[in-house]
């Protein structure tokens, strides 16, 4: 796994996050901590991870809006009843909720959801990047303290 991050550098990153926020269920927080482990540069690694997953985030938002349920079924395994719970989450936080879209399993819920009920999309925008720089920005932090 190693050797495939460094063959593809700071691109395999920013195209496995984008993937990680999307149908592909996998860590783009490993895939970020590996790529520092192989001694990447750590702004590029974070600038590489965060704007991936944030345009994967933003494209469960986008299908959201779209609304095609045989997309959400297929794609992101979301049932219409699944979604419709949400609904009182995303009346009652609105675009806030798109800083938790970071969270695994349940941020790719919160951002279809939040494109579902077209949400605010500039602020809901900000917000996912907000949260998702954060996310990433705690891992880089924790594996250079944890490895000084």
């Amino acid at each position: 796994m190693l050797e495939i991050l460094q063959q593809w550098g700071v691109w395999g990153l920013f195209a496995g996050s984008f993937l990680a926020a999307t149908v592909v269920p996998f860590s783009s927080d490993a895939m970020l901590v590996g790529m520092l482990a192989v001694g990447c540069e750590p702004v590029s690694c974070l600038v590489a991870a965060t704007l991936g997953n944030w345009l994967g985030g933003l494209t469960s938002y986008g299908i959201g809006w779209l609304g095609r349920w045989e997309w959400l079924e297929r794609w992101f395994r979301v049932k219409r009843s699944t979604l419709e719970r949400q609904r009182a989450r995303v009346d009652r936080w609105g675009a806030w909720l798109a800083l938790l879209t970071w969270l695994p399993v349940v941020g790719d819920l919160f951002a279809i959801a939040l494109g579902f009920y077209r949400v605010a999309p500039w602020k809901s925008a900000l917000f996912m990047l907000a949260g998702k720089a954060l996310r990433f920005v705690a891992w880089t932090f924790l594996y250079y303290a944890a490895a000084v």
